[in-house]
């Protein structure tokens, strides 16, 4: 469902992962529709209702595939290492 937060309207399309939680705040990587446009993968804090919203990083499909393939390679890295 749509939501406005003053000017901006935007609304969850798909909720990814919640990477931490607080029990205040929560960080989510989902897929957010910002005023109408096109989704756009997106990491930030949100109150758990998604009432409240930090500032955070969206990202277009082919950065968040650039992004995944570096945590690719970042993890084989730390796996050696371990």
């Amino acid at each position: 469902m749509p939501k406005e937060d003053n000017d901006l309207k935007y609304e969850i399309i798909n909720e990814i992962a919640v990477i931490s939680d607080d029990g205040k705040w929560r960080l989510e990587l989902n897929r957010i529709s910002w005023n109408g446009r096109d989704p756009k993968y997106d990491l930030r804090k949100w109150s758990p209702n998604h009432e409240k919203m930090s500032k955070g990083i969206t990202l277009s499909d082919d950065e968040i595939i650039k992004l995944a393939d570096a945590f690719t390679k970042e993890k084989e890295f730390l796996i050696q290492e371990n």
